[in-house]
């Protein structure tokens, strides 16, 4: 099967009329090239879009307070209730599959009035009052200094991290930061860090522009005692935050006296549910992109059938002789199949290696950029879709000859050799 005679049969046919090859084998070509591109592209604007999340642990969700829809216990509808610290430690402890719980409390905000003050310069930002892991829930890079630590908790020391937006109104440019106080809301905290976050939606200039402090030195400057604003709550690999959610639902109605079937009194954010529908969507467009690029490969695939069909009518007399001499139906076929295969593998890796160029220019364009803010980065195929596109080729090229070698095998040994 893998004689010189028989690979050199091979290559005179196909080079024996290149022009038309060169067409037939563009189809092929141009198929695989579009079929990797939009897998490439789809790939880069996932990339994109979950750089958005910032790095976020997805597995998350967000929960706060809201006004109890219905009487419950002899209290009326319509009362305010207010999460506490308490309801943290219940929370971790009745619901095992939770690896993070945080609570947190805020002050201000962009929209705001100015409850910042350094010297002569003010600002509105948001103040948080964090525990340690909320870091992993909303990663950020520390520039300078470090984040806050247990110590700081315990110590109720007041110690802030400001985002580097922060800095670039409060401070002059070169301007040592560490060791310096801000004044939030008429308490100084003494800047010991530095953060920047990333992401590319429309917040993105404002996630720089947030201040974070000890849970503990918050909730004492400014009077909130064991009261608790809000929660991120991320769940253990293997768990799903949106699986458990009402769990962590039951025991808060339970501790606050809310009625179990009020699902208004709670409100939260599921990000793995959000997440979940981005991912949903990739998928489909992949499924849309695989669509495509087979449905243009199909068409260069029947290109190749018919240039075949050709060939085997040009080569009667040549078939017709090895008939004579005694070539078995399968050598025919072999040889058919194994020059349409031949073809497609040929056109289809230059369609691959045209399509891998295309990728790295575009990717050496965007190194050359600030893809921070963008919402398309990296765009690339792995070794798979490589390995599906020649697994594609191959069952191609076999589809493509099939008919032809076929077609090859009826012709009677006395009709070939009578055909001018």
């Amino acid at each position: 099967m893998f004689s010189r005679d028989r690979w050199s049969e091979i290559i005179e046919a196909l080079t024996s009329n290149w022009f038309r090859t060169v067409l037939t084998a563009f189809g092929v070509m141009w198929g695989i090239f579009i079929l990797v591109i939009l897998l490439a592209a789809g790939k880069g604007l996932e990339n994109g879009v979950k750089q958005g999340f910032g790095g976020m642990a997805t597995n998350s969700m967000f929960m706060w307070t809201q006004t109890v829809s219905k009487p419950y216990k002899g209290m009326p509808k319509g009362r305010r209730y207010s999460f506490e610290i308490e309801d943290v430690d219940a929370i971790k402890r009745q619901v095992p599959e939770l690896m993070i719980v945080s609570p947190r409390n805020q002050l201000g905000g962009f929209r705001g009035t100015n409850n910042v003050v350094r010297g002569l310069n003010t600002g509105a930002y948001n103040v948080y009052g964090d525990y340690p892991e909320i870091i992993q829930q909303e990663p950020m890079d520390i520039t300078s200094g470090r984040f806050i630590n247990y110590s700081d908790i315990e110590q109720k020391r007041k110690v802030a991290i400001i985002g580097d937006g922060v800095r670039s109104e409060l401070y002059d440019k070169g301007e040592e930061v560490l060791g310096t106080y801000i004044k939030i809301n008429g308490v100084n905290f003494m800047v010991i860090g530095t953060y920047k976050k990333k992401g590319n939606n429309g917040d993105a200039e404002e996630m720089q522009k947030q201040i974070f402090v000890p849970f503990t030195s918050f909730s004492q400057a400014f009077n909130r005692g064991n009261k608790v604003g809000w929660m991120a709550l991320t769940a253990r690999d293997g768990s799903s935050i949106t699986n458990v959610k009402n769990d962590i639902m039951d025991v808060v109605k339970s501790r606050h006296s809310i009625h179990p079937d009020d699902d208004r009194a709670v409100g939260h954010f599921d990000l793995f549910k959000e997440y979940s529908k981005v991912n949903g969507l990739f998928i489909a467009l992949k499924a849309v992109a695989y669509f495509v690029g087979v449905l243009v490969l199909l068409s260069g695939i029947i290109g190749i059938s018919n240039i075949m069909l050709i060939v085997v009518k040009e080569r009667t007399n040549e078939i017709g002789v090895r008939r004579a001499l005694g070539a078995t139906p399968w050598s025919i076929r072999g040889q058919i199949l194994m020059e349409s295969v031949f073809l497609t593998i040929i056109s289809g890796m230059a369609g691959i290696i045209l399509a891998t160029g295309v990728i790295w220019l575009v990717n050496f364009q965007l190194s050359q950029m600030d893809t921070s803010e963008m919402m398309f980065l990296n765009p690339s195929v792995n070794l798979g879709v490589v390995l599906i596109a020649l697994s594609i080729l191959i069952i191609s090229g076999i589809l493509a000859g099939l008919i032809p070698a076929q077609q090859a095998i009826k012709i009677k040994p006395v009709d070939a050799l009578r055909t001018e």
